[in-house]
């Protein structure tokens, strides 16, 4: 039986991926869902192409163009954030794939675990955000959540029939981005450009920046420590340029297993999508015999000062991993408007972690002040 999805940002690189995957396997998903943020065109194509029962676009004056373009084809058409939680909330759907970006993808990941829907997680932020109240929800509504990112899918996968209590480490992989090898001091200099270059990926901007930063891997941590239940002590990152392997399991026993293939973002969307299976698929294979050597480095924290302040905040708990996640991603944004240095990004994330209200349990309403907070902080200290 075909299984009922929705896809919340489906007009991003992340739902664009899983809509390529759901077209290769079309028997198997009904698309019940999609969402946008303002790329109209884009989403009235998806929507005449997988035929939705709905579809929601949060910025008011692209829904215009879809409500005229999509009410004579009958589908509904929601507007605003309000239409993106609805249809969050939906519960006639198997699985929800969260494709969004950013703090804004944490309460649609709330709403669907509410409800009791399974979710194929993209949005890093959720966990990041609300680690604990979302695995609260889930033990009470049995909801699953299926990770997207690769490092996440590779670990998922390596840790398939095994027992936690078994597992010495998980060993997150990162290609180290684009200044892996940059001189330090030229660090103050970095040009948006020059930091949306990345050698192995294409991606969005933010996460791209995040990627330039190392707060990608930082993040992927604090996430791991929420998916995985492994203490902070026992998640290393390693740095492997060639993006090959995308994650390892390190075992009790010294045995380590290890998840390869192409950098791809469709594969570890595909195994979200249709787990337990691995069904067959359209898209370049790794080849052994070409890829060439693999290399694995350890982590600079002072050329990428994001990955310490990421534990620094896993150790501290409560509101910091939070405050982490909200002041980079609003720093980011700031640097992409050339606002500010690549390097002020850390200062600013360290500077808030010590000066915010740190609350031990935060509610959701405590995180949600905390966003506007952040957005708040970073204007108001800007380099």
């Amino acid at each position: 039986m075909a299984k009922n999805i929705s896809i919340l940002g489906s007009t991003g690189s992340i739902g664009i991926n899983a809509l390529n995957v759901v077209d290769h396997l079309s028997d198997e998903f009904n698309v019940m869902y999609l969402t946008a943020y303002k790329n109209g065109e884009k989403l009235i194509e998806q929507a005449l192409a997988f035929r939705p029962k709905a579809v929601a676009i949060v910025d008011e004056n692209s829904a215009k163009i879809v409500e005229e373009r999509l009410k004579v084809e009958h589908i509904e058409v929601l507007v605003g954030r309000e239409g993106l939680l609805e249809i969050a909330g939906k519960t006639d759907i198997d699985l929800m794939l969260n494709g969004l970006v950013g703090t804004s993808g944490m309460e649609p990941t709330v709403i669907a675990a509410k409800s009791g829907i399974d979710i194929a997680l993209s949005n890093k932020e959720s966990l990041v955000m609300a680690g604990d109240i979302i695995a609260n929800i889930c033990e009470k509504t049995g909801a699953t959540i299926f990770p997207i990112d690769s490092e996440h899918s590779a670990i998922w996968q390596c840790l398939v029939g095994e027992k936690t209590e078994d597992v010495s480490r998980i060993i997150l992989t990162g290609s180290g981005g684009p200044f892996r090898t940059r001189d330090l001091t030229s660090f103050s200099n970095i040009t948006v450009d020059e930091a949306l270059n990345h050698p192995n990926w294409n991606m969005g901007s933010k996460i791209t920046i995040d990627s330039a930063t190392m707060m990608n891997k930082g993040l992927e941590v604090v996430e791991a420590y929420w998916l995985f239940k492994i203490p902070a002590n026992q998640i290393d990152i390693v740095i492997h340029p060639q993006s090959i392997i995308h994650s390892m399991v390190e075992m009790n026993d010294g045995s380590v297993k290890a998840q390869l293939g192409v950098p791809d973002m469709k594969i570890p969307i595909q195994y979200a999508l249709t787990y337990p299976r691995h069904l067959d698929t359209f898209w370049e294979r790794l080849d052994l015999t070409t890829c060439g050597d693999l290399s694995f480095h350890p982590p600079d924290t002072e050329r990428f000062p994001c990955i310490q302040l990421a534990f620094d905040s896993l150790e501290k708990g409560g509101t910091s991993p939070a405050v982490l996640n909200v002041v980079n991603e609003y720093s980011v944004y700031q640097f992409l408007d050339n606002k500010i240095k690549f390097t002020d990004i850390p200062k600013l994330i360290e500077k808030a972690m010590e000066l915010h209200h740190w609350i031990e349990n935060p509610s959701l309403e405590d995180l949600i002040h905390l966003e506007k907070w952040g957005e708040t902080f970073v204007i108001e200290n800007n380099y």
